[in-house]
């Protein structure tokens, strides 16, 4: 595989789907970066998160017939990234997508040459997030807050902090991709 696994990853509420959304608008034209859509066994909310749904039911089917390059659990529900993203990778395309902290072992023994980024945010930043989304009690919110799965990722993790605007964590996410997918070009 030429191209180049991009694996964005942080706890819920430092804006990952926010910042893949802002480098998306960015980088539409590039033809050579492409952005995965999870699905997850839970109903799109629409604005906080960028993905297909799919029953639990379907989903396990679909595991079960290949469907899915990677899959996982995480908070009692089921993700998968398709498995079209294994011809992307083979086009010399630059491939991102969202994951879960817990998967990235699994991801850097199928990817070795993942570039995995790590989004975070001021833990006020995230607490006030994770309340407006409105589907936590403070109690679960309070519980993701004191969850700490770091030690899985590797030392060349890079880390972009999402706690201000936007458009300052966007900027230099968009910027590492570029820098990344000129990368995968070369190979």
């Amino acid at each position: 595989m030429s191209g180049i696994f991009v694996a964005v990853v942080g706890p819920s509420g430092v804006g990952k789907d926010s910042l893949i959304g802002f480098a998306r608008g960015h980088l539409e034209a590039v033809e050579r970066v492409v952005f995965v859509r999870r699905v997850v066994t839970r109903d799109a909310d629409g604005g906080t998160e960028d993905h297909d749904s799919m029953d639990p039911e379907a989903f396990a089917r679909a595991e079960q017939n290949g469907a899915f390059a990677l899959s996982w659990q995480a908070h009692g529900l089921r993700y998968g990234l398709p498995a079209s993203l294994e011809q992307d990778l083979a086009a010399g395309r630059l491939v991102v997508a969202n994951l879960s902290r817990g998967v990235i072992p699994a991801v850097l023994e199928k990817y070795p040459q993942a570039l995995v980024v790590s989004v975070t945010a001021a833990r006020q930043v995230i607490a006030q997030r994770l309340a407006a989304r409105g589907r936590e009690t403070a109690d679960s919110i309070e519980r993701r807050l004191q969850r700490s799965v770091a030690d899985r990722l590797p030392q060349s993790t890079i880390v972009i902090d999402n706690s201000g605007a936007l458009e300052t964590a966007g900027l230099v996410f968009v910027r590492l991709l570029e820098d990344a997918a000129r990368l995968a070009e070369r190979a």
